[in-house]
């Protein structure tokens, strides 16, 4: 006899063979039981997860003579009968190749004549979602009202496809995907009865890539079995599957996470050297991350990866010495590649651009950038790292266009000879020099800036109206150049500022940033910042919504031109 695939060889019979799907199995028992057997069935749901099994078991389990638990017995005449090839009474049909109206006209016709062996006659319609419009009609008035002996049973993996006319028509069963657990018994007993000997890890490895079809396990373990002549073991899954080297995959994700470009470029480009494919170094990627995500927050990661000892130890020591933001920062990066790898004109750029992008957080400014950047920071503060407590640390600016027009004059003023006189004392000073010195610690990628602060806070009473005029830049800045978390400078940039007096006024129409600002620490962090900018009074307001937004822009006017008398007509 000619050799059958696993998924063929080791198709359940009947309902007790049947992987999960136990909320339509006991409907389908109860069913025959009790003899209320319908006329159209729905059987939709992902691939390979036993959609046109269960219609074959129940087609022949409603016309066994003594069923066993609503399971077909297989020892009666009409079981034998239905067992073989040429089954009169039941009909399988493929949609996706007689999807037109002729196929369906003829179906019409023949659904009239009675069964031939059993009570009912069975038309399992596959892929049902390939018919055309014109299908769907000439088989709408037999489906609703069909003879008492006909039964259909239809199967889709697109039940969005149907006509609502032919859904309501039937009774829906919606399958599930297979949970891992259930594929690796399967799996396993498979193996096992066919005396193939096999490590726990391979098995997890491939009910990992069934991705919850029952179908394609079977075939992946069906491919490893032929690949292994001893014990199949899980690189040998990994060399069938095509997937890149784990320790490769694993050094390129412990440099991004590392924030070492140069390595992670480089260990990139020796896996793509071998010949491995784009899209499969980057599936694999993510899965890597994914990995490192569970052990890095579960407790029972390894019952739940299953990995080898040696490679489980690896992973979990790139977990452990990896911040969350990084982790999750990278993984939205891989996605996005993901999207993107099917448009791209080469492929190879995307990936590496994407890891580049993931192992580099200070060139890139949006906000998980910069928490990855703050995290790294607090990590190398606690581990030790001499940096200023009293001067912030300012996040690396390359565009000269960020800059305030303040900091940048000062940047480029010539330097006074020193035999010229002193400056004033109430000159004032940038926030941030833009010429500060790189400071690299070992272990701590990127570079620390310190800020000049003034060395005493400045008088109230000296702040002139074009200093209060740039005052609320210069706060925000404050936080800006701070290793303080970014939340405050986000709660602080939609603030209104004026003046009462020398009374610093901020002022916010939502009621969120309002009892945030006013919480005791940060309401102690922003007055300390803004002594240090010469405000010793300041007060947070709530303003009611609806306040009229000509007045909002006219101050936004003086405080934009200071100085500038801005006349209200």
């Amino acid at each position: 006899m000619a050799y059958l695939a696993y998924y063929r060889t080791f198709r359940p019979t009947t309902f007790d063979e049947v992987v999960r799907q136990e909320h339509i199995v006991r409907i389908l028992r109860n069913q025959i039981e009790s003899g209320k057997i319908g006329h159209a069935y729905l059987f939709c749901g992902p691939r390979g997860t036993g959609k046109t099994t269960l219609a074959k078991i129940f087609a022949r389990a409603i016309n066994c003579e003594s069923p066993v638990n609503g399971s077909p017995c297989g020892k009666c005449a009409t079981c034998k009968a239905l067992s073989g090839g040429a089954a009169l009474d039941i009909s399988e049909i493929d949609a996706a190749s007689n999807n037109g109206v002729d196929e369906m006209r003829d179906l019409r016709e023949k659904v009239q004549y009675p069964p031939v062996n059993g009570r009912y006659k069975v038309y399992i319609i596959d892929e049902v979602h390939m018919l055309t419009q014109s299908a769907f009609n000439a088989v709408l008035k037999t489906l609703e009202e069909p003879p008492a002996h006909a039964v259909f049973i239809l199967a889709t993996t697109e039940p969005q496809k149907i006509p609502a006319t032919i859904l309501s028509r039937c009774m829906r069963f919606d399958f599930k995907l297979i949970p891992q657990s259930d594929l690796e018994g399967l799996i396993r007993s498979v193996f096992d009865r066919t005396g193939k000997q096999y490590e726990d890890e391979a098995v997890a490895a491939i009910a990992r890539a069934g991705n919850g079809s029952a179908r394609d396990s079977l075939s992946i373990a069906d491919m490893c079995a032929s690949y292994s002549q001893g014990k199949l073991t899980y690189d040998d899954v990994n060399t069938v599957l095509g997937k890149a080297d784990f320790e490769a995959v694993g050094e390129i994700a412990a440099a991004m996470v590392g924030h070492d470009a140069g390595r992670a470029l480089s260990a990139c480009e020796r896996v793509l050297s071998t010949g491995k494919g784009v899209g499969v170094l980057l599936k694999d990627l993510l899965s890597y991350f994914n990995s490192l995500a569970i052990a890095k927050m579960c407790r029972d990661a390894d019952k739940i990866l299953n990995l080898p000892a040696a490679k489980y130890s690896a992973l979990k020591a790139v977990a452990d010495g990896a911040d969350g933001h990084a982790i999750l920062r990278a993984t939205e990066i891989l996605a996005s590649a993901e999207g993107s790898l099917r448009y791209a004109a080469d492929g190879a750029v995307t990936l590496e651009n994407a890891v580049l992008k993931a192992a580099m957080p200070g060139a890139d400014y949006d906000i998980e950038a910069l928490l990855a950047r703050v995290a790294a920071l607090e990590k190398a503060v606690k581990e030790g790292v001499k940096v200023a407590a009293a001067q912030p640390v300012a996040p690396v600016r390359t565009e000269r266009a960020e800059r305030p027009q303040a900091e940048t004059a000062a940047h480029f003023k010539p330097q006074p000879e020193l035999s010229q006189p002193a400056q004033p004392k109430h000159e004032e000073k940038p926030l941030a020099s833009p010429a500060a010195e790189r400071k690299e610690d070992d272990g701590v990628q990127g570079q620390l800036f310190e800020s000049a602060m003034p060395a005493q806070p400045q008088n109230v009473g000296s702040l002139s109206g074009g200093d209060k005029a740039t005052l609320f830049g210069r706060f925000i800045k404050m936080f800006r150049t701070t290793r303080r978390n970014a939340v405050l400078f986000a709660l602080c940039s939609d603030l209104e500022s004026s003046f009462e007096g020398d009374a610093f006024i901020l002022s916010t129409t939502s009621d969120t940033v309002y009892k945030s600002l006013n919480r005791a620490d940060n309401k102690a962090f922003i007055a300390e910042t803004l002594q240090q900018l010469g405000v010793f009074e300041f007060d947070i307001r709530l303003k009611p919504k609806g306040e009229d937004k000509y007045e909002k822009a006219v101050e936004e006017l003086r405080r934009n031109f200071g100085g500038t008398d801005v006349t209200i007509k």
